[in-house]
């Protein structure tokens, strides 16, 4: 099974998310599945000498199951619609790189994504000490080229957070809850011959951010 047919297979699971025709295509799943795993082990390959975080992995554990969790949110459909990949840099904490794709529904990316409170804390402290670099990091052009910047937060501060001035001159920075770097991609680009190179590009300028958080994070867990 190549890509597409992946893709075919995310498109039939949406349109017919249910248990019976799990159980009746369930081949198609294992086959599907497999695709993703050594697309996932393509990306490692490329990557395991550049991005350190790439390394002692196994492409099995970097995904998420197919079926979703729906003790606290029953209106789930059973089965996500997609497949994804994801390494934390600091083991539990984050930062993220990050890759799913779908149907009309493709993104690559990374950063710090709903911290714990701990580790936003240690994320805002790094930004108070040294937040020149972080802006230098997301105003880099090979950032700005992939991302445009840091993705919008919907839940960021409307203020500055408690125990920061009003006037601080990363006051912008200060008020994420999520400091993110995400690019949608179509699925053209995700089938192409070239997608590997994409992903690399797309880590490769996000690794200076995953760098400047896990520094912050694991200054944490160290003091």
């Amino acid at each position: 099974m190549g890509k597409s047919q992946l893709f075919a297979f995310l498109q039939d699971l949406r349109d017919n998310n249910s248990k019976e025709w799990m159980d009746q295509n369930r081949h198609h799943y294992q086959t599907a599945k497999a695709t993703w795993l050594a697309e996932i082990q393509a990306i490692f390959d490329r990557l395991e000498d550049r991005i350190p975080a790439f390394r002692g992995h196994q492409p099995k554990d970097t995904i998420m199951r197919i079926n979703n969790n729906r003790r606290f949110n029953p209106s789930l459909p059973l089965y996500r619609d997609y497949f994804t990949f994801g390494i934390s840099v600091v083991p539990k904490q984050g930062p993220y790189y990050h890759l799913s794709v779908s149907p009309g529904q493709c993104r690559i990316g990374g950063g710090v994504y709903r911290p714990d409170p701990a580790s936003l804390k240690k994320v805002r402290e790094a930004i108070d000490y040294d937040g020149d670099q972080l802006r230098a990091i997301v105003e880099a052009a090979a950032f700005q080229d992939f991302y445009g910047g840091l993705a919008p937060d919907p839940h960021q501060l409307k203020s500055s957070p408690r125990g920061y001035a009003k006037d601080h001159p990363h006051l912008d920075l200060l008020r994420y809850k999520s400091l993110i770097g995400i690019c949608e991609l179509s699925d053209a680009e995700v089938l192409a011959d070239d997608f590997i190179d994409t992903v690399e590009r797309a880590y490769l300028s996000i690794q200076p951010l995953n760098d400047y958080f896990a520094q912050a994070l694991l200054f944490e867990a160290e003091a």
